[in-house]
């Protein structure tokens, strides 16, 4: 990357999904503002549904400042729909993703950029500290890497997270994939390009509580690896085979028993058999259920979310796309803005 001639973004965009973020909402713009002040940008703010008064700081931001650009999903969708609702709504030849709580700090973006313009498609921040988490979510967040780089076909970085720069051309590809369930940091490292790692130390959140209870990052892990891993399935098919290899080997052994007049019959290894048997028949079922309930969520072609309201949009702010913004995501599906 060295030989290849620096690049100036032309418009950075800086998308961040927002969710019940009153106390932060504000230092985080004025961080980020002053972070990308040596460079053309927007910020775009997508407001997840929050039952706070996060909109309403939105608002006021917005109208003072025509950077900031608001984007009112019609209610709560997600995490990942709504980080993926603003990268969809981004216009910039640039286009960096973080979450609006501070822990990522926004003041890395600018060697994020220094990356990207020596020849970097997809920048991915790793955390080398990760201060003020619990030893639980710790642990867990190890286990998951773990087993994600066990399971899936994709190499994702252990500790990297949703904090990411791409270039246009590099998104245009990751919008391109019209999935419900978005894993899109380990999305990111499939569709390939040049893709380099930057360190930072993670701070501890100061104001506000985690959204991510363990229910939902449960659930995020299994559509992380439900979505690039057929593993689960064929292990499914493997625990099947070796049951039915056991009974198989045990009917002559019993056949022998018999005519040797050796057989104990026993009410508990005829229960402990049922319920083993049992246990992988319906482990099987489950995972396979998992994967049949997807295919349903894909087929129904719901949109992934629903604008309510946008608020300086770049063609009313005065300042036009940088380039043509496709929406092979939802552009497929229902229309997402409600009129």
């Amino acid at each position: 990357m060295q030989d290849t001639p620096p690049r100036t973004p032309k418009l950075l965009s800086l998308v961040a999904p927002v969710y019940d973020e009153e106390l932060l909402i504000e230092e985080f713009v004025a961080r980020s503002t002053a972070a990308l002040a040596d460079y053309d940008f927007e910020l775009v703010l997508v407001d997840d549904g929050s039952k706070d008064r996060t909109p309403e700081l939105l608002d006021r931001m917005a109208a003072s400042d025509p950077r900031v650009r608001v984007i009112h999903l019609s209610r709560n969708f997600g995490h990942q729909a709504a980080l993926t609702a603003g990268l969809e709504h981004a216009v910039g030849d640039v286009v960096a993703m973080i979450d609006a709580d501070l822990q990522d700090p926004p003041e890395l973006i600018p060697d994020m950029v220094a990356q990207w313009s020596q020849g970097a498609d997809v920048v991915y921040a790793v955390r080398k500290e990760r201060v003020g988490e619990t030893a639980f979510k710790l642990a867990t967040a190890s286990w998951f890497y773990k087993l994600f780089d066990k399971l899936a076909q994709v190499e994702l970085e252990p500790n990297s997270g949703d904090f990411r720069l791409l270039d246009r051309r590099a998104l245009n590809a990751l919008l391109s994939m019209t999935e419900r369930s978005r894993f899109l940091r380990g999305m990111t490292v499939w569709i390939g390009f040049n893709q380099t790692a930057i360190s930072y130390d993670r701070d501890p959140r100061n104001a506000g509580e985690t959204k991510y209870t363990l229910r939902k990052m449960l659930r995020f892990s299994l559509d992380a690896i439900a979505s690039f891993s057929h593993l689960p399935l064929q292990l499914a098919t493997y625990a099947g085979l070796l049951s039915a290899g056991l009974a198989f080997i045990a009917i002559p052994v019993v056949i022998a028993l018999r005519i040797a007049d050796s057989y104990l019959p026993g009410f508990g290894s005829i229960t402990i058999a049922i319920l083993l048997l049992g246990g992988i028949q319906l482990i099987a079922i489950g995972v396979i259920g998992e994967y049949v309930g997807r295919i349903y969520d894909e087929i129904k072609h719901r949109p992934l979310y629903i604008v309510r309201e946008e608020i300086n949009h770049p063609a009313s702010s005065g300042r036009a796309a940088v380039v043509p913004v496709p929406r092979a995501g939802l552009g497929a599906r229902t229309p997402e803005r409600v009129p």
